[in-house]
């Protein structure tokens, strides 16, 4: 055998153990992927190791987050984080509520003091992309606005030039009220404080003609005024504000959750699930229906929860609707109108990606 004859020989047994190698490397990543996605879920594993839920909420804004005089906490974006305690627990009373002012919220969340921030809260770019933080979704699209007293006989925002305004700091209202004045060639006066109540209370006392956030926080606020009916929100809409819970980067798991509990809330509107009737379609015969209340398919292990995990949302708050009638709707002292936030074959924007 010659020399060159050996080393074929060897390169040869070499190239077959190579080969054998990369066959089982390829055959762990094919189980692997086959077992489904592995992913680090670290706000899950904190939340279920602590037994409560912490929440970011404002401080008090009714139809949205509020307190009554017994401490007992309502609103829209308690609804959400009732049905993320849900989901992940079984009781939506699961939850420790953080009330958060403007400045503190997003601290508070990238810390860690809080879960999710479900407060709110405008989605923007540099929101989104800049401190650390993800929106999942918008749970609330609104825009901002002007509030007058009526005696004012200001019927629209293009009569304000000269006017004072007061805004909240450290908010896109104060942005956005740059941004109109300017565009529209308007002088004005701003008048800004730290925390909405200030704001208000400031208008109210007529240090200044406008009061400016966004339309549905103004006609929560309104209802803090002595004589609601002495003050109008004018029709003019000046921004898209996208609200919606946020949470911190690096948790894809946690997201999903995030998201998918407002897409079951919608879903189920869409479908026809509410309340009072979602233990009573063990039967039905629309897929859509059994895979959401998990009758097909396990849909709820892909997010780290529980089979019936939207169930458990929709039996702790209702569905979307239920949950905007009861906070802003007709069923609130709000009354506002649905407007975008009808569902999407109803002419709105609420649209939920399929179950499947």
């Amino acid at each position: 055998m010659g020399v060159g004859h050996g080393w074929r020989v060897a390169l040869c047994e070499a190239d077959g153990m190579v080969r054998t190698l990369l066959g089982w490397i390829w055959a762990v990543v094919a189980l692997v992927a086959a077992s489904g996605p592995v992913q680090a879920a670290p706000t899950l594993e904190a939340v279920r190791a602590r037994g409560v839920l912490n929440c970011g909420v404002t401080s008090g804004l009714a139809g949205f987050s509020a307190p009554d005089d017994k401490g007992v906490w309502a609103g829209i974006d308690v609804d959400f984080c009732k049905a993320v305690a849900a989901a992940i627990f079984g009781a939506d009373a699961k939850v420790k509520y953080a009330p958060l002012s403007s400045k503190e919220r997003f601290t508070a969340l990238q810390s860690g003091e809080v879960d999710v921030l479900a407060r709110n809260t405008t989605w923007t770019m540099s929101r989104d992309t800049t401190q650390g933080l993800t929106f999942s979704v918008i749970n609330y699209f609104d825009g901002q606005g002007f509030m007058v007293k009526k005696a004012s006989g200001v019927t629209s925002a293009k009569q304000l030039g000269g006017a004072t305004v007061c805004v909240q700091s450290g908010t896109t209202s104060e942005l956005n009220l740059a941004d109109y004045f300017r565009t529209n060639n308007l002088p004005y006066k701003v008048v800004v404080f730290d925390k909405n109540a200030e704001s208000l209370s400031a208008y109210d006392a007529g240090r200044c003609d406008a009061f400016t956030t966004d339309a549905s926080s103004l006609y929560s606020e309104r209802l803090k005024l002595g004589a609601v009916e002495g003050h109008v929100v004018l029709p003019e809409i000046i921004s898209k504000e996208p609200l919606g819970p946020v949470v911190r980067q690096g948790d894809e798991q946690w997201i999903n959750i995030i998201r998918w509990t407002h897409f079951a809330m919608v879903g189920a509107e869409e479908l026809g699930i509410s309340r009072g009737n979602v233990r009573t379609l063990g039967n039905s015969a629309n897929p859509e229906v059994r895979r959401l209340i998990g009758e097909e398919g396990d849909f709820g292990k892909g997010i780290g929860l529980s089979r019936d995990w939207a169930v458990r949302i929709i039996e702790a708050v209702g569905n979307y609707g239920e949950s905007f009638e009861r906070n802003l709707g007709s069923g609130s002292r709000l009354a506002i109108t649905r407007g975008q936030n009808r569902l999407w074959t109803e002419g709105g924007l609420q649209y939920a990606p399929p179950i499947r």
